[in-house]
């Protein structure tokens, strides 16, 4: 009775006081969660979660680091419970991976990501507190948790044509290239003497052939003055509205009329375009198809997770 209250009293400093380690989870481990005959620890879940905490610790306070954290690590638990459901499976029926798969594994890692160093492999775990032994351990649970989420997959499921127009209508945003104007820009500051009456005489000059650009050098008072008012290539989102709408409406070698706006006046000039481009569904059928077996799959694997789930002894404290 004892073990379980101090299991639960831990328990709760892990999913409710994230804003520090309690004194008790520095010194002591406790049960997170129970799979079957098998225990997930508090350890197991901090390791889990500890790069991500760490940037919500920089990036949030207060409540909402709070609750943040709360919910990290209640989804680390569950992905926890998931593994171990799947690692359970796994021994339940038998298979078995071979030590020479689990060696060229390693060796192939060593390889790419060491430069075929092993020992600053060796260094790089030891600095991260970890064995040989215990990497092995959980490079071997990677590859069975993704073989047996593999095998729960019978088959490639059916895509009919309509799926597929489907699903293409509700992404196309994914498949288009926006409209794009290479722009330049002269500003004139609201508040110089005469600043409208200028803009409006260099529109004048620009339209009776006068450069763009030049007359960008010598009178625009913003930063890109220097560049004779470039702003290279841009999307309608790089402008807010009041700009936008005349930038895009402008054809390649068109000046805008004087805008105002922001308390300045702004002229336009419209280099060249590009129009809005979308791929068409037989462009990039493929892709569309990958994406959907892959979301069919997830989801198959999910029933089959959920599946074994129903089965077991599942508490989390």
């Amino acid at each position: 009775m004892f073990q379980r209250l101090l299991a639960a009293a831990l328990s709760a400093a892990l999913l409710a006081s994230p804003a520090g380690a309690s004194a008790a989870e520095e010194v002591l481990d406790g049960i997170a969660a129970v799979v079957n005959n098998d225990v997930i620890t508090f350890s197991q879940v901090r390791e889990l979660v500890a790069v991500r905490e760490h940037t919500l610790r920089e990036t949030l306070k207060g409540q909402e680091l709070i609750d943040k954290i709360k919910q990290l690590r209640l989804s680390a638990v569950n992905d926890l419970i998931d593994r171990q459901l799947v690692l359970q499976e796994f021994k339940k029926n038998k298979f078995s991976i071979p030590d020479y798969v689990i060696d060229d594994h390693i060796r192939t890692i060593i390889r790419e990501q060491f430069n075929n160093d092993r020992q600053a492999f060796i260094r790089t775990l030891q600095a991260q507190g970890y064995t040989i032994q215990r990497f092995r351990k959980i490079e071997t649970d990677k590859m069975i948790v993704q073989a047996m989420r593999q095998r729960a997959v019978k088959s490639a499921p059916a895509l009919p044509p309509a799926k597929l127009r489907t699903y293409y209508a509700a992404h196309e945003a994914d498949y288009s290239t926006p409209a794009e104007v290479k722009l330049r820009m002269i500003v004139l500051h609201g508040d110089t003497p005469g600043a409208k009456s200028t803009a409006g005489e260099l529109r004048a000059k620009i339209a009776a052939g006068a450069d763009f650009a030049k007359m960008a050098e010598m009178y625009s008072e913003d930063s890109t003055k220097e560049t004779g008012g470039d702003w290279g290539w841009i999307e309608r989102s790089t402008l807010n509205e009041t700009l936008a709408k005349p930038a895009f409406a402008l054809k390649a070698g068109q000046v805008s009329r004087v805008i105002a706006a922001n308390g300045n006046y702004y002229l336009l000039y419209a280099e060249a375009r590009k129009n809005a481009v979308t791929k068409p569904l037989s462009a990039v059928r493929d892709d569309v198809k990958n994406k959907l077996l892959q979301g069919e799959r997830q989801q198959e694997q999910e029933k089959w997770i959920q599946s074994l789930r129903k089965k077991a002894f599942v508490k989390i404290y």
